[in-house]
């Protein structure tokens, strides 16, 4: 009630042609009010526009993955004789650690089966993360996904995952979900990737929202 009462008097104090701020204002020149103006609109649009990137942050972020291998490369269409035909490089060791999180507005539970995979570059991997709807109506989530270090995700190569796709529990529903990768062997020769010896995937759940997917711009074929 007093914070409803002090908004009403300030903008009344603020209107009042007998107030301060009025008669400052209307002694600026028009360029100081146009400022003014310019700086109103400005904030209001960026709170308008973060709104609205907060229900757009999903498939904005696959198109960005999508266009740079930020975090990963997810290849449905990989060749079979790209897995079948390269060789494991049995003296170079990888660590793929694995954790999850949920947006704050998500009411699944969701963490990995498994906290590490030791995995050489050129040997195929499976892992698991399981999910739950604990409450008594359907949800429906969506997932991202990074890898960290950063500059590893040209070489982390995921053959199916579940991210960017819409997944829905039940009520009282529990998933597993699969995670099949490979780190290419080319990683074992990149002079940049000398010191990596462990890797992090992380996935994120958020409630999908309705209205927020957007076409695969880089969908070739």
């Amino acid at each position: 009630m007093l914070s409803k009462l002090f908004k009403t008097r300030h903008l009344c104090v603020w209107r009042s042609p007998n107030s301060l701020y009025y008669k400052r204002f209307h002694s600026m020149n028009n360029t100081q009010k146009k400022r003014i103006r310019s700086t109103v609109y400005y904030l209001s649009s960026v709170g308008v526009l973060t709104i609205g990137l907060s229900y757009a942050a999903v498939p904005l972020y696959k198109m960005f993955c999508q266009a740079f291998s930020y975090g990963g490369t997810l290849n449905h269409n990989l060749e079979d004789s790209k897995v079948e035909t390269m060789k494991p490089v049995r003296n170079r060791e990888i660590k793929v650690h694995f954790t999850a999180d949920t947006s704050s507005s998500m009411q699944w539970s969701f963490k990995p089966l498994q906290t590490e995979i030791r995995v050489a570059p050129g040997e195929t991997a499976l892992a698991f993360y399981t999910a739950k709807n604990p409450l008594d109506k359907p949800i429906t989530g969506i997932s991202t996904y990074n890898v960290v270090p950063f500059e590893v995700g040209q070489y982390f190569n995921k053959i199916q995952c579940f991210c960017f796709e819409e997944q829905q529990l039940n009520a009282n529903e529990e998933v597993d979900m699969p995670v099949f990768f490979f780190i290419d062997p080319e990683f074992a020769t990149d002079p940049k990737m000398e010191n990596i010896d462990d890797i992090t995937l992380s996935y994120t759940f958020f409630e999908a929202k309705q209205g927020v997917n957007l076409p695969n711009l880089f969908k070739h074929g």
